[in-house]
């Protein structure tokens, strides 16, 4: 399978997942056709997760870039969720650039440190999400390093994209030669400039997504399938080459 081929002989592989990766774990997408955007754009009810958050575990995508990584093949994943999958299926964070931020983490607006809100003692019932457009609240936690205000790491519309990762990201991606984009509709920028830098470079573009993406005509690979059946499908097949 020429898709297993491209990965296999990559020297310099970067990840780049939306939200379609994780609809298998019961997450709705965005801008597929049944998405949350799509959905209200049409005047109707998104449909909302199968559990709660705290609850949704990785699918065997998340698991497959996970592989990926053991293999040493996988160098760097650019994601644009939000869900806190691919740390909690065990890509380290080193590895990761999460463009919009995680919803189960909060940063500090000074130094940028990142902690879990159990780690600061946060709680949403009496802070609230903690969004940078948000009034500080009496008593909320600081950042213990510094003393900084602390808010949500979750990147919402017209806020500042995050420096570090968008950093990164770039470069991870002028230094790629494959870029595996799975589950976007690559149509969300400046996060979906970053399949076109790696292009620009070189790199060989592989695209998995159900639906179409605006990317299509720029793919070397173009794959429409479930990433959760079709992404353990070319673990397996490098496993065994």
């Amino acid at each position: 399978m020429r898709v297993t081929e491209t990965i296999a002989s990559s020297k310099y592989l970067v990840g780049f997942t939306g939200a379609g990766i994780s609809t298998e774990s019961g997450l709705p997408d965005y801008r597929g056709p049944e998405g949350v955007w799509t959905l209200r754009e049409k005047g109707l009810k998104p449909k909302l997760p199968t559990k709660p958050i705290s609850q949704i575990e990785p699918n065997p995508s998340h698991y497959a870039f996970v592989e990926l990584y053991k293999m040493g093949l996988l160098k760097f994943l650019i994601s644009q969720n939000v869900d806190n999958l691919h740390l909690k299926s065990g890509i380290p964070s080193e590895m990761l650039a999460e463009l919009h931020g995680n919803s189960s983490l909060m940063k500090c607006l000074y130094c940028d440190t990142r902690f879990g809100k159990k780690e600061i003692n946060w709680k949403d019932h009496i802070y609230g999400k903690g969004y940078r457009t948000e009034k500080p609240r009496p008593n909320q936690p600081k950042c213990p390093h510094c003393q900084g205000r602390v808010i949500s790491s979750v990147v919402n519309f017209n806020d500042p994209m995050p420096e570090k990762e968008m950093r990164e990201a770039e470069n991870h991606s002028r230094l790629c030669d494959v870029m595996l984009a799975v589950g976007s509709t690559l149509s969300v920028v400046p996060a979906a400039n970053f399949p076109i830098i790696a292009k620009s470079k070189g790199a060989s573009l592989i695209i998995i997504n159900m639906g179409r993406t605006e990317l299509d005509s720029m793919a070397d690979i173009r794959i429409s399938a479930k990433s959760g059946e079709f992404l353990p499908l070319v673990i397996s097949q490098i496993k065994s080459t």
